[in-house]
């Protein structure tokens, strides 16, 4: 069974080092999706050049992260929200592309708009979301059970935490050694089916992940 972990919302810059540092320390690659607003400060860009330097696969999770593509009625939407953050994270992550929709944990046609599947496939995204996603902002001290029994149902989970105060860093260290101890294979790419766009080619079905016009 294979393993992924994402980490959405950041970069903090109290809790970050800190999830960067038990990565390392366990010798882990995962995927950061960070926030547009916060990459004004200088502490998380260099964060964000930190994990880069770790081998951390680093992505844009919207600027402002608060109303889902497919809910947002403002006709700028996905240039506020994609390409804003694209134009800070650019500089600091040259290369491959990745987006993750805003969702509140949850799939559905509130992901994403037809205007921004055209945007992410011409600009050449990859569009990474997630098949676990065990609360950790809502529950710190109970989603590593979650996660560990979420993930032992398929082949390969891609979960979803949070690198934000009140979240899974206190709980991490023990969830990464309990998944080992439990026979999972940490790796960093994303299954098949979370990646229903990359590079810009579209790769999976988007029928249950666009607004309707």
């Amino acid at each position: 069974m294979k393993l992924t972990l994402s980490f959405d919302n950041g970069p903090d810059p109290d809790i970050t080092p800190a999830v960067l540092d038990v990565l390392r320390d366990r010798g882990v690659t995962a995927q950061f999706f960070v926030l547009g607003k916060q990459l004004g400060d200088p502490r998380c860009r260099r964060l964000v050049e930190r994990a880069r330097d770790a081998g951390h696969l680093v992505g844009n999770h919207s600027f402002s992260h608060t109303v889902p593509l497919g809910r947002d009625d403002r006709p700028d939407a996905v240039d506020a929200e994609i390409a804003a953050t694209e134009a800070l994270l650019a500089p600091l992550v040259p290369g491959a592309r990745r987006f993750r929709p805003v969702g509140g944990g949850e799939l559905g046609r509130h992901l994403l708009t037809r205007r921004a599947v055209d945007y992410l496939v011409a600009h050449r995204y990859s569009c990474i979301l997630w098949n676990s996603v065990p609360r950790d902002w809502i529950d710190p001290e109970g989603w590593m059970d979650r996660a560990l029994a979420d993930a032992a149902t398929r082949p390969h989970t891609l979960v979803v935490l949070h690198d934000i105060p009140g979240a899974c860093l206190a709980g991490l260290p023990g969830f990464l050694d309990a998944a080992r101890a439990a026979g999972f294979e940490l790796v960093a790419d994303a299954p098949p089916d979370c990646a229903p766009i990359v590079d810009g080619r579209v790769t999976g079905n988007l029928d249950e992940l666009v607004a309707a016009a």
